[in-house]
């Protein structure tokens, strides 16, 4: 299992975007499509963690295997990772009201390191504690964002 708290990926990511950024101000264009899609960002963390709570779960992502329950609801419909979607949104976010595309490239590098590495092992340990429930759940839902599968044949 990783050992790198996600959080703190979007801190090195944070810190790289202002590195590679122009050094201009944004423009209130900028501004308020990075306040928007900030907006929304929080709202998918908010409401996964509104989710991992009704249920009495753990959303620890160092210790999957200490879930309790597979979520499915709320944003969780949506994506089987709302709290990543939700931190990549924020880092696009920085990236946007930074400006230019340079700051892209966190937020690149932010989603393939968590799709290659902590997603993995959480979906491991997650099928590993709840079999068929989680795996179905996985077969039908999309790992970062679309309609639900079977909702999309229908």
């Amino acid at each position: 299992m990783p050992k790198v708290p996600p959080p703190v990926y979007v801190a090195v990511g944070l810190v790289a975007q202002h590195l590679l950024a122009p050094d201009r101000r944004p423009t209130a264009v900028r501004s308020v499509a990075a306040g928007l899609l900030t907006a929304g960002s929080v709202y998918v963390v908010g409401a996964a963690a509104r989710a991992f709570k009704h249920k009495d779960t753990s959303f620890d992502p160092l210790e999957p295997e200490r879930a309790t329950a597979v979520v499915t609801d709320g944003p969780f419909r949506y994506t089987r990772n709302p709290m990543y979607v939700g931190m990549a949104g924020l880092l696009a976010a920085h990236a946007v009201l930074r400006g230019g595309w340079l700051p892209l490239v966190p937020v690149a590098a932010f989603v393939a390191v968590i799709d290659r590495t902590q997603i993995p092992a959480e979906e491991h340990a997650l099928s590993w504690s709840f079999g068929e429930a989680y795996d179905s759940y996985r077969s039908s839902t999309p790992r970062w964002l679309g309609p639900p599968r079977d909702a999309a044949r229908g």
